[in-house]
């Protein structure tokens, strides 16, 4: 039997839609502040609960947020949880909205370390390495 793409489609319609009450200020609660997105969601296979990922910068992206700070997003997240619901009911076509579970996602803040990490090692560009190679070949000619 084929594998349904259904719960695929339905986790996007989920992200897009949380995505646009944050976007368009429909969520009000004050712990919303700074950038926060939906980084993505999963939907069960009978549709019966979603797992919403969110990540969130403060206003100075060069710092990390505290965990604090994130749990009060996701509290933010779980007392919002019923209008989410109800304004996914309007928008989705389907008879059952799924229940929601909100998860950080630190993918975003494991990306900065690799990055920094990378920066680290202080290896050349190959643009770099090129123009070293030509220079040491026009030494021996």
């Amino acid at each position: 039997m084929g594998r349904s793409h259904r719960p695929e489609r339905l986790a996007e319609e989920i992200k897009k839609i949380i995505g646009s009450m944050l976007l368009t200020g429909k969520l009000k609660d004050p712990r919303f502040q700074g950038m926060i997105a939906v980084s993505g969601a999963d939907v069960s296979r009978d549709g019966s609960y979603a797992t919403v990922y969110v990540t969130a910068m403060g206003y100075d992206p060069s710092m990390d947020l505290s965990d604090s700070e994130k749990q009060g997003i996701l509290d933010a997240f779980s007392r919002s949880q019923g209008f989410i619901r109800s304004e996914l009911g309007k928008n989705l076509k389907v008879r059952h909205v799924p229940e929601l579970i909100f998860k950080f996602d630190n993918s975003f803040e494991y990306g900065k370390k690799m990055d920094a990490l990378l920066d680290s090692l202080d290896i050349k560009p190959a643009e770099d390495e090129e123009k070293d190679e030509e220079d040491i070949e026009d030494i021996y000619r």
